[in-house]
This record gives structure tokens, sequence and C-alpha cells, in this order.
């Protein structure tokens, strides 16, 4: 029998077509359509100058989405020879593990949803909801924030957390609750998250980890070996699930990956369990890097972007009354910059796994060629072969544990 399985198939996730061949329950063949949301974000970003292309990078994996934006930032700031300041690294490290942590909690929402658990869907989104509220505190935008810009960062963290107001809705009781841990800036925020996350995550683990139901729809599913995990060309906790201690932020540390501490948690089976709790253990992980940078960054102050404003604009005071500022702003936003000629490939350790960017300058002001090297297509690819001898069920589980995002597959 010949099975179409999405694309609106709620455990699709996302605008995912896959054709199965099956004989009764079991699955013999999987061939996965894609393309359904392509949106030429590469073609895009070849037709305008570079500082007008970081928004593009937002929607690839919209669920990751300043870590999206580093790697692009970071291509042109080596093809340009720039270096950020230390505090905007550390922002920037920072901004990194928070969507680490965003990414995971909608994965490991909607992972429970597909395999049947219902709770922990809800218990994920509360957290979601704080550190929306830091991308918003920072770039005044819960999602796309188009906040790393080459040179450093749009703009240093702000001094105040914007509040809830009482509404008809809301009473002034509730409101003051919800207004309690955002007094203080928003570091005081982010820190007041960091201190009662590990007990949210312990809440996740009672839900799921010894749950009997949850084992047996995950443990020996999809099982993947070291071996063949490195030829399929995974990364990330789909490549550490099955054991391979491999995490560009420690093998090819970036920004300030190496001044902060945190371990690589690996798997033993390679199945879906595996990496169930390998994205646990990151989240733990995440949230120790963070707290770190929230030390630091109280602690020393400093620039954000480099004061070159044939790449950065001016201060809108600045522009305002200076003709030469103006002159630079206008150039900035109508013609870009001029990067050097030359080729660079600079790749992050997305949430999803190695995310990378190839960019071909020819001296313009806008990419000759850019090719955008997304985790999860890598991961797709080998869903014919995960699937092999599963039942109907167990795809969705595999889907889940795959953590796809069409925006960055398709492109």
């Amino acid at each position: 029998m010949t099975l179409n399985f999405g694309p609106q198939h709620p455990a699709a996730h996302g605008v995912l077509r896959l054709v199965l061949e099956m004989d009764g329950e079991v699955i013999e063949r999987a061939d996965p359509h894609i393309g359904l949301l392509h949106r030429a974000t590469e073609k895009l970003a070849e037709s305008k100058p570079y500082n007008q292309s970081i928004g593009y990078m937002d929607r690839l994996d919209y669920v990751s989405m300043m870590c999206n934006e580093h790697a692009y930032v970071m291509a042109i700031e080596k093809l340009l020879g720039t270096n950020p300041p230390i505090r905007a690294q550390y922002i920037r490290v920072m901004f990194d593990e928070i969507t680490r942590i965003l990414n995971h909690l909608m994965w490991l929402g909607a992972h429970g949803l597909d395999i049947g658990a219902m709770t922990v869907f809800l218990y994920c989104f509360r957290e979601r909801e704080d550190l929306m509220d830091c991308y918003e505190a920072v770039s005044g935008t819960r999602m796309h924030a188009t906040y790393y810009r080459p040179g450093g960062v749009y703009r240093d963290l702000p001094a105040q957390m914007p509040q809830y107001r009482v509404t008809q809705w809301s009473p002034e009781k509730l409101v003051a609750e919800l207004n309690r841990n955002r007094q203080g800036s928003l570091l005081d925020f982010i820190e007041s998250f960091t201190e009662r996350f590990p007990g949210c995550v312990d809440d996740y683990e009672t839900l799921l980890t010894d749950n009997r139901i949850w084992k047996q729809r995950t443990v020996g599913i999809g099982v993947v070996s070291p071996e063949r995990a490195l030829q399929l060309g995974f990364t990330g906790p789909m490549l550490r699930g099955s054991g391979v201690a491999w995490d560009l932020r420690k093998k090819q540390p970036y920004e300030v990956y190496d001044r902060v501490d945190f371990d690589i948690p690996i798997g033993v089976n390679g199945d879906c369990y595996d990496r169930y709790l390998v994205r646990i253990e990151e989240m733990r992980q995440s949230n120790h890097i963070i707290r770190q940078c929230v030390d630091w960054l109280r602690a020393n102050a400093g620039p954000v972007i480099v004061e070159d404003h044939k790449l950065v604009p001016p201060r809108r005071e600045e522009m305002k009354g200076d003709m030469e500022a103006l002159i630079h702003h206008f150039k900035l936003f109508t013609e870009g910059y001029c990067v050097p000629e030359g080729e660079v490939y600079a790749a992050v350790e997305h949430p999803k796994g190695e995310f990378g960017i190839y960019l071909v300058s020819d001296g313009a002001n806008k990419p000759y060629r850019v090719k955008v090297r997304a985790a999860g297509f890598a991961h797709l690819s080998a869903m014919n072969e995960m699937v092999q001898g599963h039942m109907l069920a167990d795809v969705v589980a595999i889907i889940g544990t795959q953590d796809i995002v069409f925006g960055e597959v398709d492109r």
C-alpha cells in the first residue's frame, strides 16, 4: 500500500509530504517530498546589499532566529576582517544559548504532543514566553529579531524590562504577580529565569524520562550507529545522540565559547530516547552558559558595536544634527557597503546541528553567491533509512526526534 503522509498532517512539523510504501503496518520505503515552502532565500540575498539580508536569515529556521543571523553576520565579518567588541561577543553567546533553549522547548513540546504527551507542551510554552520577552526587550520583536549586525549587535541590553498593564481581563493582583521579576534590567530578568529554569527541566523529566509510554514510543526507535551518523552528515544532537562528541562550540570555538564552562552531553544507543536525553541535558548546559554570561556582562561595560560609520549607521541624534553623519546614514541604507573579494564559510553550533553560510564576494555591495548549509536537510535525507522496518506510528516519533523546521530545509 502507498500512503500519503502530510503536508497537512499535524505531526509533519511543517510542509513535509512523505510518500510511504507499506506492507500492512510496516514501512518498506519513505520518500520525503520537500520544496513546498521554498522562498528562494539564497537568491534573494544575492539581490540585496549585505546589511538588508540579515532579516531573511531569521526566517530560515524560524525557531532559532538569532543563531541563523549569527552565521551570516560571522561570514560577513570574516570577509571584512572586523572583530566585534568583547561585550558584543558575550551578548551574542548569551542570546545563542537563549535561542537554543527556545528551540529545544519548542521541540520538546511538539515532540511530546506528537507522541501523545499533552501536559509537557503547556509547560514548555510557559517558559518560552519569558525568553520571547527577552528577544522583544532587545530587538523590539518576539521572533525575527535582526539583532546581530556586522561589527556587533544592534544595541546594548536595556536597563528596564517591559511591564504588564492592568486591563479588564488582567486584574491588578495578577499583573503584580506577573511583573514581580520585571522590576529590574533585562539582565536581572534573565538571571531570575536561570535560577528557576533547572527546576522546570526537572518537571519535564518527571513527566517523561521514566514514563513507560514515552519509553515504549522512543527506546530502540530510529537507531543510527555513530559511523552511519557521520556518513549521513548528521550534526548537533542527532550526531551526539549516537555517541559522537562533536560540538563546534568546543571543537572550533567562535566568539567567547572558549571562555565559558560547559559539557557536551552524548548518547549511547543512538535512538529517539537518547536524542531526547541529549537535548534535555543541553538545556541545562545552556542555562549554565547564560548564567556565566550574565555575571560577566554585569561586571564589564563597554561598546557593543564597532565605531566604523562605513559599516554601522551613526547614532540617531548625531544623524539629525551633522551633515556628514546624515550622508553616512543615507549611503548605508541605500547602497550598503562593499565587501572585499573572496569566499568564506562560517558555521555555528545551531540548536539543530551545524548551520553554515558559504559566502562568495566579488567586491560589490551584495553577495555574488550565498549557500546555506542547513542542519535539518541532512537529517531529513536519512528519513528513509531511519523508518525502514518500523511501524507507521514510529514515523511520527522519528520526524519529532529529527527536529526539522522547513524554513531551513526548503529555503
